[in-house]
């Protein structure tokens, strides 16, 4: 079974178009055409890309209730800039690569701000937001909490990859960093989420054990997980 991403609370998914492989070139035009005033191509394109920059932001901030503000910045930067925008790269690598500024903006923002000791979790805010009727409500959660384990980079580069299906040579771009240093941290970031599941098993098939080795000291080093396939 495939995971299951979280997608914007009170939303009915259908409402935001996707692209796939074959709808990059579309919204690149409609990005192109709402540079020269088309209203109408500029609404297309941000219906077009909307749930991938949703999904992204949600995953690499680890907030899915601050998703929805981290999306709408992340358009009105674009579409402040579409001036700029010439079409050498496609728009939603161009648009990604805002929303990872924007990303990174806002946890420096919020780490300059003094910590409320009252704070509530944000994921179980992120469940009472999220429509617990949706199929895979469970695994949403999960998935979250697990990519939310994961250094930022290489959490930004599985969820491209691997959950939004960008290229490796595209998300090199948004990462800015060499096509080798994405799949090394998609690797990484494989073997991690692996043993991470291996363990929430054990724990979940033998609780007296989990339980026990807690109280033990904790051994020099853990056996090693090779990466799996995708």
């Amino acid at each position: 079974m495939s995971p299951t991403l979280y997608t914007p609370a009170g939303s009915d998914p259908a409402r935001y178009e996707s692209t796939g492989p074959t709808g990059d070139e579309a919204a690149t035009g409609w990005a192109l055409a709402a540079r020269g005033g088309d209203l109408q191509a500029a609404d297309r394109f941000v219906r077009a890309l909307h749930l991938d920059v949703w999904r992204f932001v949600a995953h690499l901030s680890a907030d899915p209730q601050s998703a929805d503000d981290l999306t709408q910045d992340t358009f009105l930067r674009a579409l402040g800039s579409l001036h700029g925008f010439e079409g050498r790269s496609s728009a939603r690598t161009w648009l990604l690569t805002i929303a990872r500024r924007t990303v990174i903006d806002s946890l420096r923002s919020a780490s300059a701000r003094p910590r409320r000791a009252d704070g509530e979790d944000w994921q179980l805010a992120a469940e009472r937001t999220q429509q617990r009727d949706l199929p895979g409500f469970d695994e949403g959660v999960a998935l979250t909490e697990l990519l939310s384990s994961l250094p930022r980079d290489r959490r930004e580069a599985f969820v491209l990859t691997q959950l939004l299906g960008v290229p490796y040579a595209e998300v090199a771009v948004v990462c800015r960093c060499p096509v080798g240093t994405v799949r090394s941290r998609v690797s990484r970031a494989r073997a991690a989420l692996w043993e991470l599941l291996d363990a929430a098993e054990h724990a979940t098939d033998h609780p007296e054990a989990a339980g026990a080795s807690s109280r033990r000291p904790a051994p020099g080093r853990g056996r090693q997980h090779p990466a799996r396939n995708a």
